[in-house]
């Protein structure tokens, strides 16, 4: 089975032309990402055809679990398609079925080649219960946006505010810096935390200056990770809710920064790279 691995910001993915193939996927991407005995990676990401889109994209965690949407993912889901020729170049965009919905993709382009995009990543969703994050809240708040919500876990607190971008995401700013922050110990509680039904993505911020955010990121299904797209937007909704931030926000993660635009009403938008790393076969053992 061909692939290629590809990278937004450093969030690796495996993507294999799945049209017409049917496969364990699941158990696939646990074998293929595991980074000692597989090729490393994230997950695998399948490009399918799609009834209501030019191509649907599915993806799965390391862990072998299913994803509604992946920011970084999408932005090499639309290389993948146009660099081989599967959707007719040149494209001026890509629209994209997921679990989250459809998605617009515009690619950038550098020497004719895509190195980049941006993509339309849809209105983000605040209320606890389609996020979904089960709270006792009352009655007059239970639309959210809940903000700042108290949270102990470790000895630290770590108000939190939660988003979902297709997937759910509870965001913390801390004084501590994030580099010093023990992510590998307290991620793990906090992505399966009762709380929590369909588990969580878990997100570290910094205030690092005018327009800028720092931030690590602990990805249900993957653990850490060295970006997260969908991320990266529910940090800038949270931070614009919180009025730390404007309407463009570079968020500074480990693998490099994401560009993301929201306007405090309508859809979040999210710019970033697009790279691929080398092309392979895997051959089942």
């Amino acid at each position: 089975m061909k692939f290629s691995k590809m990278h937004g910001a450093g969030n690796d993915y495996l993507y294999i032309d799945a049209r017409g193939r049917e496969e364990d996927w699941p158990r696939l991407s646990q074998a293929m990402s595991d980074r000692h005995f597989g090729v490393g990676s994230d997950g695998i990401i399948l490009v399918l055809d799609s009834q209501i889109a030019d191509l649907k994209m599915r993806m799965f965690n390391a862990d072998g679990s299913e994803g509604e949407m992946c920011g970084n993912g999408i932005r090499c889901f639309a290389k993948y398609a146009i660099e081989r020729g599967i959707v007719p170049p040149p494209r001026d965009s890509l629209n994209v079925e997921t679990m989250a919905g459809p998605r617009t993709v515009v690619p950038i382009y550098r020497n004719g080649r895509v190195c980049g995009a941006r993509v339309n990543m849809g209105r983000p969703v605040l209320s606890p219960k389609d996020i979904p994050v089960s709270l006792d809240l009352p009655v007059g708040n239970r639309g959210g946006p809940v903000i700042n919500h108290p949270f102990k876990i470790d000895g630290f607190n770590l108000p939190l505010t939660f988003v979902s971008m297709g997937n759910p995401h509870a965001v913390t700013f801390i004084e501590q810096p994030v580099t010093e922050f023990p992510l590998q110990s307290v991620g793990p509680k906090v992505e399966h935390h009762a709380m929590f039904p369909r588990r969580v993505n878990f997100e570290v911020v910094n205030l690092r200056g005018q327009g800028q955010l720092t931030a690590r990121v602990w990805e249900r299904g993957s653990g850490e990770t060295m970006a997260c797209g969908t991320g990266a937007c529910a940090i800038a909704v949270a931070a614009r809710l919180l009025k730390l931030c404007g309407a463009r926000v570079d968020i500074i993660l480990p693998g490099g920064t994401l560009t993301v635009e929201w306007d405090g009403q309508g859809e979040v938008f999210l710019q970033g790279d697009a790279v691929e790393v080398f092309e392979g076969e895997w051959k089942a053992s």
